[in-house]
């Protein structure tokens, strides 16, 4: 199944292990999940993930993101439409809808029904959720 992790999913997954954000990322890892992006979530990534303030473990942070540059389904996606209360997160639809990804926030609110393009938008709970009922 791809995804696209919205960078707040991928450091929640960093800075507290054993939350949804955490079972998510391990399940990438482990090659159940792939993640979907293009160069401007790889970006933002790199950026966010090496932010000081964030104080997260920078050896967990290499070895995520070394990962992600491997591993990761690169996709050259359209531009959309959309209009998006921070117009950063349009990456983020174009990229899930290229993919045909589920894309996976802790701010839904970011991303409104009406300018995601049919892409499924899902809080990290209810992506836990629908692996758990697709069993």
């Amino acid at each position: 199944m791809n995804v696209v992790l919205d960078t707040n999913v991928l450091v929640s997954a960093l800075k507290t292990r054993g939350g949804n954000c955490a079972a998510i990322l391990d399940l990438a890892l482990e090659g159940d999940l792939t993640l979907a992006l293009d160069e401007r979530i790889l970006a933002e990534y790199e950026r966010v993930c090496k932010d000081p303030r964030l104080t997260l473990d920078a050896e967990s942070v290499r070895t995520v993101l070394d990962f992600v540059r491997d591993s990761a389904e690169f996709v050259a996606p359209r531009p959309l439409a959309a209009v998006l209360p921070d117009p950063d997160d349009r990456a983020f639809v174009e990229v899930a809808a290229k993919a045909t990804a589920v894309l996976i926030t802790g701010n839904k609110r970011h991303f409104p029904s009406k300018a995601c393009a049919g892409v499924c938008v899902v809080s990290p709970a209810e992506f836990v959720d629908m692996l758990r009922n697709r069993c």
